[in-house]
């Protein structure tokens, strides 16, 4: 079992430590129950769904997959692993920036 390298710091792993940590992080869309009136069930939404199908063909795949679902694996040495249980999220940007831009 060789090969391993720690994704935060790149110290190999194995060779120079007895051993390794891996983190699995999923994220997932959130969706929750929605409740559908009579109204909602009338309604002919035929010409949404196509205009929605016309962009998703239009759209990145990978783009359109990071909105449902993303699954990644890192291996980590011990001492990036505490470092990540202490803080698995980085720091919130300063006051007044957008995360989303």
């Amino acid at each position: 079992m060789d090969g391993f390298t720690c994704d935060m710091c790149g110290k190999v792993l194995l060779a120079d430590e007895n051993t390794r940590y891996i983190v699995r992080i999923e994220v997932l869309a959130a969706y929750d129950p929605m409740e559908l009136s009579a109204d909602d069930v009338a309604t002919d939404r035929r010409g949404e769904i196509q205009r929605l199908l016309d962009a998703m063909r239009q759209a990145d795949p990978e783009a359109l997959q990071d909105q449902v679902y993303r699954r990644m694996q890192f291996d980590l040495c011990p001492a990036c692993q505490k470092r990540y249980l202490a803080h698995p999220l980085p720091e919130p940007p300063a006051s007044g920036t957008n995360a989303d831009s």
